[in-house]
Formats: C-alpha cells, structure tokens, sequence
C-alpha cells in the first residue's frame, strides 16, 4: 500500500498547525508517514477521528440558554457575542469558533477515510473489519453534526432538497479539489449507509478506552439521535433500548441529586469520568467554554438559572450544581466540565485550554426515546422514562408527590393533548438537565421554537432580536476557506 502521509489530512484543516501538541492529555498522533499496514496502526489513526474543536460554545450562545448580561466587567469575546446575535462569526484561530468545528471535523473525517481505505487494501481479519466500522461511525457522526450546524434541519416527511455539505468518503490524494454540497436528503443518505454497516461491523470491538471511541453502545445512541431527526421512532426506541437491554436506564443515567451532588466541587471530574455508565462517547476537545460562558458577556446567567431551577411537570425542581465565579450572580458556571490548561513551553506566555466533553449521553438517548414513544403514542412508556429521568434528579424523590401523571402534564402544560403534553415535558427537560450540553439548539431548530435575544444598551435601555420559525440564521455560516472549493455559502 503506497504510504499515506499526515499532510493529506493537514492540508484539510490548519486547524492541527493552530492547536499545537497536547501530549499529558491528547492521545499521540501517528506518524503517517509509515505505512498503514497492521490493525494497530490503522488503531492509532483512528485516535484522530474524533472532535477535538467545541461546538458547545456557538451552539449555547445561540439558543435561549443564554443572555446578554449587560455592560460592565463582563469580557466581551467575539465568538461568543457573534453567536449569540445569530451573525456570521469569522473567527478562525479559536478552536470553538464554527469555521474550526467545521475544519477539525472534516480532519477527523480525513482520518476516518485513511483508515476505511488501509483497511480494504489489506487483509487484517477481524479486528480490521471492526475498525473499518469504527472508521465509518466516526466519519457518519462528523458529517451529520456538521449537516446538523451548517445545513438546514432536516425536515420529516418535509422537502429536504435544501444544500447539504460535503459528504467525504475518499482520501485526498489532491491539494486542491472542488467539491458540491449535495443535499440534505443526499447527506443522510450517506450517514445512514455509515451508520448502518459501522454499527454491524464493531460487534464485539474492545478498546484500551472503550467510552473515547464508538463502542457498541455509544453507536447504539447515535442510532436512536440520528432516527429521532429523521422521525423514524420505531428505530430510535429500537437503539435507545439497546444500550441497556435490560432496560434499567434509571440505575444508568447521571445520578444527579445523588452521587454527584454529594461530590459537590469533585462532580465535574466526576461528570466526565470515563468509568461512569452515563458516559457513552467522550472527547478530548480544546475548549475554554465553561468560563467564557459564565464569565463572558453574553451566555450564562442568572436567566440560565432561573431555567434550570425551575419548576417541573413533577411538581419539584431538579437539582442542578452550579457555581458563580467571583460571587458575581450573572457569572454562572454549571460546572460540568473541569478546565485544563498547559503551555507550549516554560518560556510561553499563552496558556492552551482543554477539558474532556461528553458527545452521547446514557441521558440524553432516554429522552430520545421517550420523545419517541410520546410520538408514536406509547404514553405509558413514555411517562415511565420521564418519571425515571426525574426520579435521579429531584431531591428527596416521592413517588406519591412526584410522579408524573398524564393529568399532571395535561394541567402543567395547559393542553387537553397528551402528545403535545408530552413532548413539552420531554423538551423542557432536556433544556433543563443537558444546559451548557449543546443540545438545546438541536431541539430548538427541530420543533422551530421562535426565541428572542435581548440586547442591552445599558441597564435601562433594552431590545429584542427574534429569531424566527424560518429565519435563515438558524443555519451557521460556511468558513470562507470553504469557498475556495467551490463551495456556495449559506444564505442570509
């Protein structure tokens, strides 16, 4: 096999010459200069195929989990402000900027490609077959967050004929190559051909870090994610109930109002531990996001709280730990991922910060499949996994004061129809439970939900900014270096 060489995956994203090395905690790159010709190096490129950029950042300023805190001792961060009044961010250097998400992940998709192509060209058995399934789960979850980001939300039983991005599946052997965005109908075409054969493929794969890579369960809840945008329930209740097979979700998600706030300040390296169930798919991401979020300008404060703690459809708030930085009320930190940093050098004056994020949830795949349920009529199975959702989260749980009842969610939610009762509940629950998660603004372009963003002049003067049901904002801005290839930008 000719040698495959790092710079065909570099030349795709100068992403990697702008963040540098982080040995301590950044798994090694290999060198790809070597041939790729045993399951173990194939095993170590595909180290590469995941994020390592944060799209948490631009997604949680644009959704209504954030607010402008007002002049004043508030940083003012460009990404972050620009996000947050649905702009078009031109940042490139910060690595949770959009232009270096969708860099970084066309890297990863890079790598991915490398992998699928060493691994056809040579005969490694088994343990090839199951990283060239490793390779295509990660290639298929690459394109749908960025055709989730950077595309129009896919409409169900809708017209999807709208411009996708483009979907890779081929090493770059050219230093120039224009390319088409295809649709959005074409791109989940693809994703869901990866998918599929990725998911058969890894049946029975071992990692030495099982949560950093697409094991069968995090493939498993990136199948019920992916069928719950496609609205294909029956699917999503099919993989989400797959990850647990004996169906005890409730012993498996966050125990929030239980181990984790009795850690109280441990519970974010707790939040992220790599041995916890929850955990289903970690990442290794270069990202300050948890203090320019509390203690930036635009992002999380004491709207933020107000959200979180407030009242359920059980009739209780959810616990939730969070902290304010300096005491400050509109500096508010959810504490769920600890913050690292490192310089390059001893001689160095700029720090690099990383943390470790979480991209699939034991959580989040039980409110998909409670959406899904809610959707296909089961509202039984559907209260069952809200109330167990609630049952980790609420202090001093009662089944009696507590559960959730359909006459609950018919009054709480002022509506004479359970469906719509019920998916309010599970919405309003993911946005209280996954804040400062990125999920939010998912849920938002998939239901269309209208919010608003204030602007405040100063502490008297304030104005809106309403982004509404079509509002072509919804979609993040192509990077210019996109243009380059050919490709067309978003309109605006």
């Amino acid at each position: 096999m000719k040698k495959k060489n790092i710079y065909n995956i570099v030349r795709l994203s100068l992403l990697s010459l702008l963040l540098g090395s982080c040995e301590k905690y950044f798994e090694v790159n290999p060198d790809m200069r070597t041939e790729l010709n045993t399951p173990e190096k194939v095993a170590q490129l595909l180290v590469t195929a995941y994020p390592t950029s944060d799209y948490f950042l631009f997604a949680e300023l644009a959704s209504d989990n954030s607010a402008d805190k007002g002049p004043g001792d508030f940083s003012l961060n460009d990404i972050a402000r620009d996000s947050y009044f649905w702009k078009e961010v031109t940042q490139v250097s910060d690595s949770y900027s959009p232009n270096a998400y969708w860099l970084d992940m066309y890297r990863a998709i890079a790598a991915a490609n490398h992998a699928i192509e060493a691994v056809e060209e040579n005969n490694f058995g088994t343990t090839g077959q199951q990283y060239k399934g490793e390779a295509l789960l990660a290639r298929a979850y690459a394109h749908h967050m960025l055709v989730s980001l950077f595309s129009k939300t896919y409409q169900i039983n809708g017209d999807n004929s709208s411009p996708g991005i483009p979907y890779l599946t081929d090493p770059e052997k050219i230093a120039f190559k224009n390319y088409e965005r295809g649709t959005v109908a074409s791109v989940y075409e693809h994703i869901e051909k990866d998918l599929l054969e990725g998911m058969r493929l890894i049946k029975g794969i071992s990692y030495k870090s099982p949560r950093f890579h697409f094991n069968e369960q995090a493939a498993n809840a990136f199948a019920a994610r992916f069928y719950l945008f496609k609205g294909e329930y029956d699917k999503v209740i099919k993989y989400a109930s797959a990850i647990f097979p004996e169906n005890n979700f409730k012993q498996n998600i966050r125990p929030i109002a239980g181990a984790l706030k009795a850690a109280g300040s441990n519970s974010p390296a707790l939040f992220t531990g790599s041995q916890q169930n929850f955990n289903l798919l970690l990442a290794n991401v270069y990202s300050n996001f948890n203090s320019i979020a509390a203690g930036g300008r635009y992002g999380a404060g004491l709207s933020t709280e107000q959200m979180i703690s407030g009242n359920t459809v059980a009739g209780k708030q959810f616990y939730q730990y969070y902290t304010r930085i300096g005491g400050i009320p509109d500096k508010l930190s959810l504490g769920k991922y600890p913050t690292f940093s490192y310089r390059a050098s001893t001689f160095a004056t700029d720090w690099t910060y990383y943390t470790v994020q979480c991209l699939f949830s034991a959580d989040e795949a039980l409110m998909n499949r409670a959406e899904a349920y809610a959707s296909t009529g089961d509202y039984t199975s559907a209260l069952k996994d809200l109330n167990d959702f609630a049952e980790v989260r609420i202090e001093g749980y009662n089944t009696s004061l507590h559960g959730i009842t359909e006459a609950k969610v018919l009054s709480f939610y002022n509506t004479t129809d359970i469906k719509v009762g019920l998916l309010k509940a599970v919405l309003d629950f993911k946005q209280k439970a996954f804040a400062h998660e990125g999920i939010r603004w998912f849920d938002i372009n998939r239901y269309s939900i209208e919010i608003s963003h204030r602007y405040l002049d100063n502490k008297w003067d304030t104005t809106y900014d309403v982004l509404k049901k079509n509002d072509l904002r919804r979609v993040f801005q192509l990077p210019e270096s996109a243009m380059l290839s050919g490709l067309t930008k978003n309109p605006r």
